[in-house]
């Protein structure tokens, strides 16, 4: 399927077809959240970007296409949704933009194609945690897949942390995910001491939960959720066999048919719309998520869990039927994230950028201090959306950029046991 012996790896097609198939079956029961893609003259180059709302916002096209001068098409969808596409689909987008637990099934289906490195302007600025895992010496590096371990092409067409000067995916924005919760409704707890995962899975939360409908990335808020409770117990929460998932879902259908869960949301404002109804008091969140109902006035928490984060690295590849001149509006397209304003306004909605130093310059002082350092702010700060999401006086939970990546209990993965934990999924929406 590839062109060039490094793209070169072996693929079980009967393992393949079982993916493709598999996660069609978790698609068609409402992971689906379609968004119809920007339409617009097509004059200049032409550049198809597949991903989900989290970074395809109509401000950073506008920026981009400005800034770059080619013209973008951005096509929004759940993370669900987008990954089905992408693997099946290489010749319907140029570049893929969404978490780097896609990343195995996206090269596994050869539907990417390798990055060089010495195409990439910004390089050797991006920090230690997308090329070692650890944001500093003594950071855990979390189970599952840290963002190194798939990053670089093996000689042999494997994916692996040795440095090569071929790379699965552009590291740019990241965070760490937990739950958001209602103070109005929860008390509030405290970072790292009594804010726990179980919560979600407290009987008096019946009825009012929510989690995030992707099974590589509800799944872990679940298992932490499970294991927090002392429900499930597990060796290697990063790499969880099919014994360990048999036990976990027997537990969640258990709570799902009790009627625990409210709703599985598909996209960030579908989890926004959750929480404003009142329809949840807790559920998973993103980031941005909890900006934007801060920004409405409404009491959301985003919890710093006493056992740890789950961490996400944003991963952007090339299709691998991306070539000409696409291809190199593609790398122009990457170097600008890197460039500093990207990375300065998604700071705004609480996410990170690889070479943070770049955009330091285009945030003030008061912005940088409270969402990298973890410091007070001095005055209230708007998000991207122009409305204030933080007020005077607060503080980020979880601390600086440091300490908050300091503390990953796992990445979102995709484990060996992929395909079963997919069909798990499916089970258990569906039960």
């Amino acid at each position: 399927m590839r062109k060039s012996k490094v793209s070169d790896h072996t693929l079980n097609t009967a393992g393949r077809r079982t993916f493709i198939k598999t996660l069609g079956s978790v698609i068609a029961t409402g992971a689906l959240g379609s968004t119809a893609p920007y339409v617009f003259a097509r004059q200049k180059t032409r550049l198809r970007i597949l991903g989900t709302h989290v970074t395809l916002q109509e401000q950073l096209r506008q920026q981009a296409m400005q800034d770059i001068g080619i013209d973008l098409v951005f096509e929004p969808r759940g993370s669900a949704a987008v990954l089905q596409k992408a693997s099946v689909s290489p010749s319907s987008f140029d570049l893929y933009e969404q978490w780097s637990n896609s990343i195995r099934p996206l090269w596994a289906s050869g539907s990417i194609q390798a990055i060089e490195k010495k195409r990439l302007t910004y390089w050797d600025e991006i920090n230690p945690l997308s090329k070692t895992g650890k944001i500093s010496p003594d950071a855990k590096i979390g189970a599952g897949d840290a963002p190194n371990k798939i990053l670089n092409i093996q000689a042999d067409g494997t994916l692996g942390s040795n440095p090569t000067e071929l790379i699965s995916f552009l590291p740019y924005v990241h965070n760490v995910d937990s739950f958001g919760y209602n103070t109005f409704f929860i008390p509030k707890g405290i970072p790292y001491e009594t804010e726990s995962w179980g919560w979600l899975l407290q009987p008096q939360h019946r009825g009012k939960v929510a989690i995030v409908n992707d099974p590589t990335i509800g799944l872990f808020d679940l298992a932490l959720a499970a294991q927090a409770q002392n429900l499930v117990r597990f060796d290697d929460i990063g790499n969880l066999s099919k014994a360990d998932l048999d036990n976990l879902f027997k537990v969640l259908i258990d709570f799902k048919q009790q009627k625990h869960f409210s709703g599985f949301w598909n996209s960030v404002p579908e989890s926004v719309d959750f929480m404003r109804t009142q329809r949840v008091s807790i559920e998973s969140m993103f980031s941005p998520a909890v900006a934007t109902l801060n920004g409405q006035g409404l009491p959301v928490t985003f919890a710093a869990p006493k056992e740890g984060y789950r961490g996400w690295h944003g991963a952007m590849c090339l299709s691998s039927a991306t070539e000409g001149k696409q291809k190199d509006a593609a790398y122009d397209y990457m170097n600008w994230w890197l460039s500093g304003w990207p990375g300065a306004f998604i700071a705004r909605q609480g996410y990170y950028i690889s070479n943070p130093q770049r955009s330091r310059k285009l945030l003030s002082t008061n912005e940088w201090d409270y969402w990298y350092e973890g410091k007070e702010a001095q005055q209230n700060l708007v998000g991207t959306d122009g409305k204030i999401s933080v007020l005077k006086g607060e503080v980020r939970t979880g601390g600086s950029y440091t300490k908050r990546f300091s503390n990953v209990a796992v990445w979102n993965t995709a484990m060996p046991t992929y395909d079963y934990s997919l069909q798990k999924w499916y089970e258990f929406i569906s039960s």
